[in-house]
């Protein structure tokens, strides 16, 4: 069944930029292989990923992330069904933020960006896909 799952995770000091170009290098590489797509928005403390694809595929794929020494803390956010693939063509977009002072070039609301925040804090949210996307607008 096709569907999506969001964590976040705090970033490790042994995280580099070229630990970050490594994990999108074993991304592009490998997620075709197991039909899974994605987003990655990352910071110097933070990790918040999208992951879509089959249920089995992307659980499995997070089990290994949750294995992976350059992060620590892994929050699952949410995970649901998906009716279709939101970045079907991506095996895995990504794009460095920093959360503190977020810029938001695209129409987001108050009560979204209070949603984003509560996302970088740990917390469960229903619209963690809806403000995943609107990064990649």
């Amino acid at each position: 069944m096709l569907s999506y799952l969001v964590y976040l995770s705090e970033r490790k000091p042994n995280c580099t930029e070229q630990e970050i170009e490594k994990i999108l290098a074993a991304c592009n590489r490998n997620n075709e292989k197991f039909d899974i797509t994605g987003v990655l928005l990352y910071s110097e403390k933070q990790f918040v990923q999208y992951l879509e694809g089959e249920y089995r595929e992307i659980f499995q794929l997070y089990d290994k992330i949750k294995d992976d020494d350059r992060h620590k803390n892994i929050v699952l956010i949410n995970s649901s069904p998906a009716k279709e693939r939101i970045f079907p063509s991506w095996q895995m977009g990504a794009k460095k933020v920093d959360f503190n002072s977020v810029e938001y070039k695209t129409h987001m609301s108050l009560e979204e960006q209070r949603e984003f925040r509560q996302i970088l804090s740990g917390n469960e949210s229903n619209k963690a896909l809806s403000l995943m996307k609107k990064f990649f607008k």
